[in-house]
């Protein structure tokens, strides 16, 4: 394999090496290792809440069928006009440049854009399963999810935060890791969808230390980094000032990032959040590690709505969303924004040809 530059945004058979930021090959400066071998199992992408945009943003995608990867919707064929109804996931490959292909997940009412049903959370929650369990057997390659509203599933016996516990528990594991990613920023935020008072109670040294070495791992496994450097957003203004505007830092940041240090793992601050994403000092590490969640996703989507990931580290399988909600107030309007879907899907393509060229 060689370096070269990178090539335009959705070439697939291409990842990021050492020299760049290691995102993706598809938007990035720097360099990219060609000779990545193309998938021949298609992504499994779950139609997410039938009301909001998913199901129009999803046909957008196909029709830009940007990364040249094939994808399979988990989802009702009526909400995909001139889709493929396919028996399984190998036909998806065959079909795939003619039509949308849908694998059926039906729902129990016809979805009516901007007006979510609590009647079809069981079938948003059946494709999600599903699309799990058919990664998990190898018959597709990755899961990519449209955006679902929890309040509309916990009728129906959903009892987890979001997708991110929810494939948790699905994959067995004992610590999912939320990355959001773009071409000019990662973030990790240490807790994830609870209060800001309950994220305070639940930060402590040894989450920290978990979630810091899953994402070490990771990127490291799956993003090319040989050296990943984590740098630590402070809990408190100015970083807590040495105590003064608390102690978070020194008694629980501090200690996570010293037994971090001794494991040989590169890290930095901890930081004062408001100078750690201007453009020159995110040139000095590969992810921050934030302490909640609006701490890294107010500036990952300030500098790039669009063209956000969310992708789940430690998970036995590759699962990317978009960066957004379900946009209920827009949907079937014909004006959903596409492009963080098809980042979405780009950068799990991306991932799996990373995958194939690391095991071969």
């Amino acid at each position: 394999m060689t370096a070269s530059p990178f090539p335009p945004y959705g070439v697939v058979g291409a990842w990021v090496a050492d020299d760049g930021f290691a995102f993706s090959a598809l938007r990035m400066g720097g360099w990219v290792v060609e000779g990545a071998v193309m998938a021949t199992s298609p992504l499994a992408l779950t139609m997410g809440d039938p009301a909001g945009i998913g199901p129009e943003i999803t046909l957008a995608a196909w029709a830009a069928r940007r990364s040249g990867h094939p994808f399979v919707v988990l989802g009702d064929p009526a909400l995909y006009p001139g889709c493929r109804v396919v028996a399984s996931a190998a036909e998806a490959c065959a079909v795939f440049a003619q039509a949308l292909p849908v694998l059926p997940v039906t729902l129990v009412r016809a979805a009516v854009p901007g007006q979510p049903d609590a009647d079809n959370a069981a079938a948003v929650i059946g494709a999600i399963e599903r699309a799990v369990r058919l990664t998990e057997a190898g018959e597709t390659a990755a899961v990519v999810t449209n955006p679902i509203a929890k309040s509309v599933l916990y009728g129906a016996g959903f009892k987890h935060p979001g997708h991110t516990e929810y494939l948790a528990e699905l994959t067995g594991s004992p610590l999912p890791v939320m990355m959001l990613a773009c071409p000019f920023l990662r973030v990790v935020p240490i807790t994830i969808h609870v209060s800001l008072r309950q994220a305070i109670a639940e930060l402590t040294t040894e989450i920290i230390v978990t979630t810091a070495r899953i994402t070490h791992a990771s990127l490291r496994r799956d993003f090319g980094l040989a050296a990943p450097r984590l740098a630590f957003a402070g809990l408190n203004p100015h970083a807590g000032e040495a105590g003064a505007m608390g102690d978070e830092e020194i008694r629980i940041i501090r200690p996570a990032m010293e037994i971090l240090a001794a494991e040989g793992i590169a890290v930095l601050g901890p930081i004062p959040p408001d100078t750690m994403f201007t453009p020159r000092a995110r040139q000095g590490y590969d992810v921050a590690m934030c302490m909640y969640h609006d701490q890294g996703l107010i500036p990952l989507k300030t500098l790039d709505m669009d063209g956000g990931v969310n992708v789940t580290l430690g998970l036995p399988i590759i699962r990317t969303s978009p960066d957004h909600g379900t946009a209920f107030d827009i949907a079937g309007k014909g004006v959903a924004d596409p492009s963080s879907l098809m980042a979405a899907l780009d950068f799990a393509a991306d991932l799996v040809a990373r995958k194939e060229i690391v095991s071969c």
